[in-house]
């Protein structure tokens, strides 16, 4: 019997274990599931905790970790059957590859997802640019956060990028006639989308997509003004993860976008 079928048979609210539960994301998490009718909190997990020890005890693990360690986490809870949620960046091609092969080697349907933003906002705006990107001439990305988070571009700011390059693939570089500048003026080049980050004390999380043509500019900006924005799609993939066998990236595969 897979995973898979022993999440969809088993009855009652969906065990849920926490990574990362004494920082402010973790902390958020724990007290939306914990308000939740259909899940149930049954273990808070930092720093130097056994990731192993979840093991028959939990369907489901969130991972708001650090970077450094988030990988390693997710690779002992699928040894351990429990379906990882991630919401810690920092993820790149060779990490997501190497999940994505445990997952297949291990047999047993579990589902994963690693996800750079949870908030419906954030989601969708990545979604809307994506398909308006082959409509414009020039398209860049602003990301703005607190001076707290340890990564620059963010992980929500790069998988916009990528999907914005997906989507204009075959088509003319946008216009630039800089030839010279300090180094980093024109923000970072993530698959040959401009992205600038900004650090601000203030500030959460933030993302302005900017796409222009002669004579016109759209303007996609998504804004989590407190933790509580993530809430509703972190309990969407609590729900979903163990009914999507393999290794999802992004919320927007949760959703029903077309």
């Amino acid at each position: 019997m897979t995973q898979q079928h022993l999440s969809s048979e088993r009855t009652g609210p969906v065990r849920v274990a926490v990574l990362g539960a004494a920082g402010r994301m973790g902390t958020a998490v724990c007290a939306a599931v914990e308000a939740a009718a259909d899940t149930e909190l049954v273990a808070r997990l930092d720093v130097g905790d056994d990731v192993s020890s979840l093991a028959g005890v939990a369907d489901v693990a969130v991972d708001f970790t650090v970077p450094s360690a988030t990988e390693a986490n997710v690779h002992a809870l699928i040894d351990a059957g429990v379906h990882p949620v991630v919401g810690t960046t920092g993820w790149d091609g060779d990490a997501i590859a190497r999940v994505r092969e445990h997952l297949e080697r291990d047999g047993r349907g579990l589902g994963a997802l690693v996800a750079p933003n949870f908030a419906l906002s954030a989601v969708l705006a990545m979604q809307f640019a994506a398909q308006a990107a082959r409509y414009f001439e020039s398209v860049e990305i602003v990301e703005l956060h607190h001076p707290n988070k340890v990564d620059a571009p963010s992980g929500t700011a790069m998988h916009t990028a990528q999907a914005i390059a997906r989507a204009r693939q075959g088509m003319p570089a946008a216009p630039d006639a800089t030839e010279s500048g300090l180094e980093g003026a024109r923000g970072a080049l993530v698959d040959g989308v401009p992205v600038h980050a900004v650090r601000l004390r203030g500030l959460v999380a933030h993302e302005e997509i900017l796409l222009g043509n002669p004579g016109e500019q759209l303007t996609i900006r998504t804004d989590s003004f407190e933790r509580s924005s993530f809430m509703p799609g972190v309990l969407l993939a609590v729900r979903t993860v163990g009914t999507r066998p393999g290794l999802s990236v992004g919320l927007d595969a949760y959703l029903e976008l077309g």
